[in-house]
């Protein structure tokens, strides 16, 4: 397994458990009243903070849930592994800069991306473009090893 393959594998249990552990009540803070960040929040079902630190709603929830199930099926193959991780990178690091714009900080009233959200977002992000674009062996790499390996490998080069 290589390590692009262990991150998809890794980042998809972390936010299976993130997803799961949002719809468990105990370990969700209630607010007494909506704070100013939340109040653009037009999916108000099971909102919370999350450990008492992350803002998360159903719909939230079912995100993470979502983005760790693929991960972890992507987690197959280096291919699938890597189209994951640069995806992730590239969606999580535009929701890390979406948590700082008032106007979209709830990703148009579907999910809160403020707070804590947003430097965990961009460190999602960040990790995910590390794994998807910059970690070796590159594409290139394995595709000249397999075209030396083939047998048709005279014909191409």
């Amino acid at each position: 397994m290589k390590t692009t393959q262990k991150f998809a594998l890794i980042i998809g249990i972390v936010y299976v458990a993130i997803g799961v552990m949002g719809f468990i009540p105990a370990l969700v803070s209630h607010p007494v009243s909506f704070d100013s960040a939340a109040s653009n929040l037009e999916v108000v079902s099971g909102y919370g903070a999350l450990m008492g630190l992350f803002p998360v709603n159903t719909a939230h929830n079912i995100v993470h849930i979502v983005t760790g199930l693929l991960g972890i099926v992507a987690a197959i193959s280096l291919d699938s592994s890597r189209l994951f991780a640069g995806q992730l990178g590239i969606y999580y690091t535009v929701l890390a800069i979406m948590g700082f714009v008032p106007v979209l900080n709830t990703f148009f009233g579907l999910f809160p991306i403020f707070g804590p959200d947003v430097f965990l977002h961009g460190l999602t992000g960040l990790l995910g473009i590390y794994f998807g674009f910059f970690v070796t062996p590159s594409l290139l790499t394995l595709f000249k090893k397999n075209v030396k390996d083939g047998e048709g490998a005279g014909e191409v080069l």
